[in-house]
């Protein structure tokens, strides 16, 4: 079967192109922005690429054209297909039918923490020898690839609750069924797609509609939005994880997260020592720890295996350090996730300086729906570098006024790299957070530094 995929340069769709050539279709795509380094990995699988939508590249008429939940109404390659009657489906849509019904699916849905919990997910089940396949929002760093059929029964897929397509309102999940879903938190986020909380919670109900009575829940113990979501109605049993509440529980041994112990129903499972940092991260640990021994592995047999776990590019990612400052790169989208990875670096570093560069990206950042939340989120920052662009639509005054002093903004990232060297001492983290490219600049900062 000839595929073509409108949208192929995203991570998720990039991922569905690489399973698709490796179950034996023929795959091409289009995209807008055709670049290095997913067009890189799909062009080594076969696969072509066209830069752009033109309607060209739907002649001949391809036998399903797979479509991005980017593509709009209004998209030349959107209305050709749809005025010359062409089969169409989303991508979560094809992947539920053409891939994930036969397998065992673990999916992790959750606002925060979805990548790195469904890599470290996979991480574990195939150190317990389950040789599962995946598909990851990111590029997990035991794997060095997105997405694979694995060989096992066990699929593992990162959950997202975004919308699936333009025809499709329903977000991502609905389509996987899995038979363990990850709950791990709720909040309100995507302010483009989602009026409120509870618009969100009902997505997320019809997540916990689809998994089996013979299945499980994994769910955030902590979380109060969860509960109401719960009380909604549940079919499958459910597990709740906590930091010291829940059937699966950690207890703090180093402040900074970086090594705790694990209690499941009051029986003491071991200790985890690994380096990732901060309470969410232990959070991850103990979702996919749980999700790991519903599939039938030997928790305690996987404790060491942590240590081997070699976190998602783009999670507080050290970019490099030079002269004594050591820059980093994470992905934020979200006050809560900067405030929790901002904690974590805190209580690793103690009273050095921590120095962050942020850029307003996602959706719901731009539309200012999380202004009132950012500067709180930032207060373990000595220093705050606010991108405030010239089509932000709000102003960030709202954010630097409230950080007393401690924050200034900058038009371009130019200036802000400039006005951020000028600031930087010996002995400080610099973090660049932003879920999208940045401009390059946490390693054009490192290039900086080498000549300061």
């Amino acid at each position: 079967m000839r595929l073509h995929i409108l949208g192929i340069c995203g991570t998720f769709m990039g991922g569905v192109a690489a399973l698709a050539r490796e179950l034996g279709e023929t795959v091409e795509g289009s995209d807008a922005n055709v670049y290095p380094p997913m067009s890189t990995q799909l062009e080594a699988l076969g696969i072509e690429l066209m830069q752009g939508y033109k309607t060209e590249y739907l002649q001949p008429t391809p036998d399903l054209v797979i479509v991005g939940n980017a593509m709009m109404r209004g998209n030349p390659a959107v209305e050709y297909m749809l005025d010359q009657r062409l089969r169409y489906v989303s991508g979560p849509q094809w992947l539920g039918e053409r891939l994930l019904v036969e397998r065992e699916v673990l999916a992790v849905a959750g606002t925060h923490g979805k990548t790195t919990t469904t890599s470290l997910l996979a991480h574990l089940l195939e150190s317990a020898g389950l040789a599962p396949g995946f598909l990851i929002g990111g590029v997990p760093g035991n794997f060095g690839i997105s997405a694979r059929l694995g060989q096992g029964r066990h699929f593992v897929i990162e959950a997202d609750e975004y919308d699936s397509a333009f025809f499709d309102k329903r977000s991502k999940f609905v389509h996987y069924r899995p038979c363990i879903a990850i709950l791990n938190n709720l909040e309100y986020d995507h302010a483009d797609i989602f009026p409120d909380v509870a618009s969100i919670q009902r997505q997320f109900h019809h997540l916990v509609r689809t998994v089996p009575g013979n299945g499980k829940l994994i769910v955030n113990a902590h979380d109060a939005y969860l509960s109401e979501v719960l009380a909604m109605g549940c079919w499958t049993p459910v597990e709740t994880f906590g930091i010291g509440k829940g059937d699966w529980q950690a207890t703090l041994i180093a402040s900074d997260g970086s090594s705790f112990a694990v209690q499941y129903k009051g029986e003491a499972i071991g200790e985890i020592r690994w380096s990732l940092l901060g309470d969410h991260s232990v959070m991850n640990a103990l979702a996919a720890l749980a999700a790991v021994t519903a599939a039938g592995a030997d928790p305690r047999a996987l404790l060491p295996v942590f240590t081997t776990f070699e976190s998602v590019k783009r999670r507080m990612e050290v970019v490099g350090e030079v002269g004594g400052v050591r820059v980093y790169d994470d992905f934020a989208h979200h006050p809560t996730a900067i405030a929790a990875t901002l904690a974590g670096l805190r209580a690793k570093v103690g009273k050095a300086r921590i120095l962050v560069a942020l850029e307003p990206r996602s959706n719901s950042m731009r539309l200012g729906a999380h202004a009132e939340a950012l500067a709180p989120s930032l207060s373990n920052a000595d220093v705050v570098m606010f991108l405030h662009r010239p089509e932000l639509p709000w102003d960030a005054s709202r954010v630097t006024d409230a950080l007393h002093g401690r924050a200034s903004t900058a038009s371009t990232v130019d200036a802000l790299l400039a006005t951020l060297k000028s600031q930087t001492r010996v002995g400080d983290h610099v973090v660049f957070m932003s879920n999208g490219g940045f401009e390059n600049a946490p390693r054009r900062f490192i290039e900086q530094l080498r000549f300061f």
